[in-house]
């Protein structure tokens, strides 16, 4: 079982570019930001930040442990693929089918509510409940919203949660312990993720401009992203996927990237393929000055000033915890048949290079291959240096 190809067989996705693929693949190409001024979650302080307004569906047929923003969010996404997962459930079993997630915020605004109404004398409401900020939550209210009993479990490694749970899932398949996993991540906005980038002087006022001169941090976003992932052959497969751990910084990453290129070269050499062979590679591309300059360096080591990239936080806000899903998403939407140009995510920046960075091939808004894209490579580098690649190669 330890060659058998893993594949992203649907997949569901709701960010602030939109909800569902049609409308998030049809934003995407057209360079949209879905990044805007908002005050919501730093009262007198507006900052842009990747919201989602699109209404989510009711969560109250679940105890209230399991009652939060974050799994409204999740049980948006698997909305639009619950048909295929039921599927899945029917042949397999549902102690064939798993549920492993990338979070890292859970249901932290609703504990923040609760102690503000808590500090303003009027007690806890009975609608808050501790386990709803358990990192835990939404890959336990997925398996029983949909009757799973496999393995349910949760990552939450900060910006790589849904790289190292989709990582997670494959090898599940692989070792035979399930046959079907729902895998991808979900996070949302709250003031404490909001304040705390800014304490860290890492949130940007303006929309950010990844690789750009001048870029002075990030913006925050929220979203999820699933997959039903099963061995079953379409048009996406999870082809390689690498981990690495830097251990250099709390906060910073490594300035010579060693984890990163780790990471990279482990993803290449399980699925088999040179770096020469990657035509895209969405990344990481915070927009901090620390990081940008890090993973421009691997890239250009790695791949050369050819291979085209881009950095899709403009468009969504960076995700946290599930960043690396809704970026799997992008490339799983580009990958489709239905894109035989091989347009590309697009990357939104300010146009003035940072002289101090080697040069890289940026996929502008319209860029396009002029043919399929075969291989796509996903960078996410988190705090604490905990590094995840995702390799995705055309399947059937």
């Amino acid at each position: 079982m330890a060659g058998l190809t893993v594949y992203l067989n649907a997949c569901g996705i709701i960010c602030a570019l939109g909800s569902g693929a049609q409308e998030v693949r049809a934003r995407l190409f057209a360079a949209h930001s879905g990044v805007v001024p908002v005050d919501s979650h730093t009262p007198g302080r507006r900052l842009p930040l990747g919201v989602v307004d699109t209404p989510l569906p009711s969560i109250g047929h679940h105890a209230i442990g399991a009652r939060s923003r974050n799994n409204q969010m999740a049980l948006a996404a698997l909305a639009q693929i619950r048909p295929a997962v039921e599927q899945a459930i029917t042949r397999y079993g549902a102690s064939r089918v798993a549920v492993v997630i990338g979070t890292s915020t859970s249901g932290i605004a609703e504990t923040e509510a609760a102690i503000g109404a808590h500090v303003a004398g009027h007690g806890l409401p009975g609608t808050f409940h501790y386990a709803q900020q358990e990192m835990g939550s939404p890959a336990l209210m997925l398996a029983q919203e949909l009757g799973i009993d496999g393995p349910a479990w949760v990552h939450s490694t900060a910006c790589s949660s849904a790289a190292k749970a989709m990582a997670s899932a494959a090898r599940l398949i692989r070792m035979g312990l399930v046959d079907a996993v729902l895998t991808g991540g979900v996070d949302t906005l709250c003031g404490f993720t909001v304040a705390g980038f800014s304490a860290l002087a890492s949130v940007s006022a303006q929309r950010c401009n990844p690789l750009g001169a001048g870029r002075d941090g990030i913006n925050i976003g929220e979203g999820a992203a699933l997959f039903l992932m099963t061995a079953e052959p379409s048009a996406v497969a999870l082809q390689g996927w690498g981990e690495s751990s830097d251990g250099h910084h709390m906060s910073a990453p490594d300035p010579e990237g060693g984890g990163a290129r780790l990471a990279i070269s482990s993803a290449l050499a399980r699925a088999g393929i040179r770096a020469s062979q990657v035509d895209y590679v969405n990344l990481h591309g915070t927009a901090t000055r620390q990081n940008d300059a890090m993973e421009a360096r691997v890239i250009a080591d790695l791949f050369g000033g050819q291979v085209m990239v881009s950095s899709t936080k403009p468009l969504t806000g960076h995700a946290l915890g599930a960043a690396a899903a809704i970026e799997a998403a992008l490339c799983w939407l580009a990958m489709q048949d239905d894109n035989p140009e091989g347009m590309l995510p697009p990357h939104l920046w300010n146009g003035l290079p940072d002289e101090s960075l080697p040069p890289l091939s940026l996929a502008l808004p319209g860029a396009r291959l002029g043919r399929p894209l075969d291989w796509a490579l996903s960078n996410s580098f988190a705090f604490g240096g905990s590094n995840a690649v995702l390799l995705f190669g055309r399947g059937a």
